[in-house]
């Protein structure tokens, strides 16, 4: 489990290096203690492997007072623990459910556990900032448009798929639109020079 615990903070922290989150945002993750494991979705729940994982994610994350979203499996139509500051702050539906290894799964029973103030919502309503998805569970509806893959050097937590994301605010414009502060101070200076 410590293997596990060490893969999971480095993921994150790798994570933040490369997409630093601020204070208030949402991240969600998703995984299959199972698959962790070796083995199928759903077939081999583990506390212990869903704790090792919230030990090595959960306090570079709380560190930066980043909310963090855990999604249950399907049996709970992927409904998710979050501290009811999370949901207060996003406008989330709570629903009443309490996950269980079998029912919501293990990473989402063991935060409920853990956290401070847990409430199951319904959805994130498409709202999370960034996440991470542990054996290939899908949490691509809870991300904000758009969504960027991570390629994290972090490629597996045990024997499960690591796969990340981050999410930018959509581009918008046409030919004349430029997407950096650094093409907007050009074009001011190209500007500039022109006046007479």
């Amino acid at each position: 489990m410590e293997g596990i615990r060490k893969q999971a903070e480095g993921a994150i922290r790798e994570f933040l290096e490369l997409f630093p989150m601020t204070q208030g945002s949402l991240f969600v993750l998703g995984g299959s203690t199972s698959e962790v494991l070796g083995e199928r979705v759903g077939t081999r729940p583990s506390l212990e492997a869903a704790e090792a994982i919230l030990e090595g994610l959960l306090p570079p994350l709380l560190e930066r007072g980043i909310w963090v979203a855990f999604q249950g499996c399907e049996h709970l139509n992927r409904a998710l623990v979050v501290e009811r500051g999370a949901a207060l702050a996003y406008g989330l539906e709570e629903v009443t459910v309490y996950p269980h290894p079998k029912a919501g799964g293990s990473l989402a029973t063991v935060a409920f556990l853990r956290f401070q103030d847990p409430v199951v919502v319904a959805s994130l309503k498409a709202q999370a900032h960034g996440g991470m998805d542990i054996g290939g569970v899908l949490i691509g509806m809870h991300l904000r448009p758009v969504a960027v893959p991570l390629r994290l050097s972090v490629r597996r937590i045990g024997e499960a798929v690591l796969l990340a994301a981050k999410t930018r605010p959509p581009l918008i414009g046409g030919a004349r639109a430029v997407y950096t502060r650094e093409e907007m101070l050009k074009k001011v200076e190209e500007y500039r020079q022109r006046l007479p």
